[in-house]
């Protein structure tokens, strides 16, 4: 099976085709994130231009899924992670891909698509940034991973005879969320709430090992404080919403899913009182990038000395939180989890099977 991955969208693509495929100058990565920033990368595979009606260019790698499975896993997570990560990795990337592929035949053939959720992309099945699954090309590649796609090859995570919505984030801190938090009013029993201790962790080596080189930039991700004054947010929110609240002074949640984080929040202005939701659409509202996580709490601190007041989010997680928590995924392969085991225990009364 070949999926068709959109690498970049540019008024002009640059590259050039190589002995192995094709390299792909000023790919941006991270897009609208605090890690976004652009990278030279290799790919295997066919490379289509498409010219859009904007007068863009799209870049569209076409190649098996289980190519591209070798790049995510690396992409994703740093391919030296334990072994048990990759495999789990590998078979919910593939679960993902695979209902992408199947909602764009959905899609194409007409078919009534209750089970599978489109991504909005044109002309191609899934995008290679973190709106769908990160895909870096071969730079971060090794064998390590490739096997760990082989040791899985064409499984899937299924419930109920279906593919599994296999969601995925950085680190949930200390406990996962409810889909319905995050996407649409819509009950999936294997994405719901999970205790999680595992990714608490302060191991150097398995956080080296697990993450790649720009995750490694992220400090403080499982607890982290957040503090504004208030002329900082302000101006965020304003930038962030094309609204002008005039000074705000309060942040209120009014609606927070099983593991605390927030999907309704009362932003109060002087000009101006809206409720915004659910988390992506917080998290953006609240930084010039975006929030690690809508689980945080507010405070709001006046400085007498400055006539200024403060607002400090005390906050847990990096990510939506739904479904498998990378890092913690990570420290249960080195505790000695096997994958199944990793993929049961975030994706509750899951089977893992060969996809037909």
């Amino acid at each position: 099976m070949n999926i068709r991955v959109g690498i970049l969208t540019a008024p002009l693509i640059q590259y050039e085709l190589t002995d192995n495929g094709f390299t792909i100058r000023n790919v941006r990565i991270g897009i609208g994130f605090h890690w976004d920033r652009c990278e030279d990368q290799s790919f295997h595979g066919e490379i289509t231009i498409r010219n859009n009606n904007d007068g863009t260019q799209t870049a569209v790698n076409t190649l098996d899924v289980e190519d591209y499975l070798c790049s995510v896993i690396s992409s994703e997570m740093n391919s030296n992670s334990p072994i048990e990560l990759l495999k789990a990795h590998a078979v919910i990337s593939r679960s993902w891909a695979i209902r992408a592929i199947e909602a764009n035949h959905i899609n194409a053939t007409n078919i009534k698509k209750q089970l599978y959720e489109s991504n909005g992309h044109i002309g191609f099945d899934v995008c290679a940034d973190d709106h769908c699954q990160r895909y870096e090309g071969t730079k971060r590649m090794n064998n390590k991973a490739i096997e760990a796609v082989r040791q899985t090859q064409h499984q899937v995570l299924m419930y109920n005879n279906t593919i599994c919505d296999t969601r995925y984030h950085k680190c949930c801190g200390g406990k996962t969320e409810d889909f319905a938090t995050c996407w649409e009013d819509i009950h999936l029993p294997y994405l719901t709430s999970v205790d999680c201790t595992y990714c608490n962790t302060q191991n150097k080596q398995l956080l080296t090992s697990a993450l790649n080189d720009y995750d490694q930039e992220t400090n403080d991700f499982h607890d982290w404080t957040v503090t504004y004054s208030q002329q900082e947010l302000n101006q965020i929110v304003k930038q962030k919403s094309g609204i002008d609240f005039g000074n705000i002074s309060d942040l209120i949640p009014l609606k927070r899913g099983l593991s605390g984080r927030i999907y309704q929040l009362q932003i109060v202005g002087t000009q101006r009182t809206e409720t915004v939701g659910k988390e992506l659409k917080i998290r953006r509202l609240l930084s010039l990038t975006c929030l690690y996580s809508s689980w945080f709490d507010v405070k709001k601190q006046f400085n007498t000395k400055e006539n200024q007041l403060y607002f400090i989010l005390h906050g847990h997680g990096w990510g939506h939180g739904v479904g498998l928590c990378q890092i913690g995924a990570a420290a249960m392969a080195a505790q000695g989890a096997d994958y199944k085991q990793i993929l049961n225990f975030y994706y509750p009364n899951t089977t893992v099977q060969q996809y037909k």
